[in-house]
């Protein structure tokens, strides 16, 4: 069979003919319009999309002058791909049920819907999955400690108030605390499996360099199924970094943080650099610490030491 109906062929006066009929396969409803498919957490795959209707009027998009069910019902609409619905800025319409003496009951006009935006590869604009949401973490502060010429990094946490706590140091490099770093969420705009990590480098934000040194790699991996709503996350350990070049470096010129991404969406899409490497999604900036004595200076304008990585 093919997209649009059962091939038929034969021989008449000795020629060769075919042709398809007029029947609609399900396939028809996808034509230059894949529906996703889904990839569930046990590995399970098959079609997102279950389809009713006509290859012009499928029961999945409520396009306009398609028939409608009573006078005065608002559906939601959908004129574009279905890979891109409700991933990033795209966004369902609107559509009324209007009756007619002409054509009986029509979908009217889809209003209110947003597409892709043109020329759009990556990022919100492109609606792709894992394109717009937040990682909400409690607290993304390191803790310094100096011991002469050397400097080290260690997590700090949260107390009781909330209030961003460094313990005391009584070695060198600092021991582990015990105590997690952080909790978070995920709040994003598809389903699916996903590595995210966070890193701390030394460097200027406005300008990273593939060079740039690290303090600290934590990841957490997890399976999002709750789409449009804050999930928690596995929270990300204290640590200590033995680094202390990297540190005196972050102590000196700043540094900033990256999250990141690498995993496969429910709707079998990679999430990635495009290359099979983690995708950074967003880059947050820390501050020399003598910005905590004047935060006001131009350098000290974007500092942050906690906080969400919205994108």
């Amino acid at each position: 069979s093919s997209a649009f109906g059962n091939a038929k062929n034969g021989t008449v006066n000795g020629a060769n003919w075919s042709y398809q009929d007029a029947a609609v396969t399900a396939d028809a409803f996808f034509y230059k319009d894949p529906a996703p498919l889904y990839c569930a957490q046990d590995g399970a795959t098959g079609p997102s999309v279950t389809v009713s209707g006509t290859l012009d009027c499928p029961g999945d998009k409520n396009r306009e002058g398609c028939p409608c069910p009573s006078a005065g019902t608002t559906a939601a609409c959908w004129p574009g791909q279905r890979a891109n619905r409700n991933h990033g800025i795209c966004k369902d319409g609107t559509a009324t049920c209007t009756a007619s003496t002409e054509f009986g009951l029509r979908w009217g006009a889809c209003n209110g819907y947003v597409l892709p935006t043109p020329g759009a590869v990556d990022g919100p604009s492109a609606c792709g999955c894992f394109s717009s949401g937040k990682w909400q973490l409690t607290d993304l502060a390191p803790c310094i400690y100096g011991t002469g010429a050397s400097t080290y990094l260690y997590s700090s946490h949260l107390d009781s108030a909330g209030k961003i706590v460094c313990n005391t140091v009584t070695s060198t490099p600092p021991a582990t605390p015990p105590e997690a770093w952080n909790s978070s969420t995920l709040n994003i705009d598809c389903a699916g499996q996903f590595k995210l990590c966070y890193t701390i480098k030394a460097g200027d934000v406005k300008n990273p360099q593939a060079g740039d040194c690290t303090i600290v790699h934590l990841c957490v991996d997890t399976w999002y199924d709750k789409v449009g709503t804050p999930q928690p996350l596995p929270n990300l350990p204290g640590w200590s970094s033995p680094d202390s070049a990297c540190a005196q470096k972050f102590v000196s010129v700043g540094g900033y943080g990256e999250m990141s991404v690498v995993g496969k969406s429910v709707e079998c899409q990679k999430i990635d650099d495009g290359k099979g490497a983690a995708l950074v999604f967003r880059r947050t900036s820390y501050c020399p610490p003598r910005c905590l004595d004047t935060p006001t200076t131009a350098e000290c304008q974007a500092c942050s030491t906690g906080g969400s990585g919205s994108f």
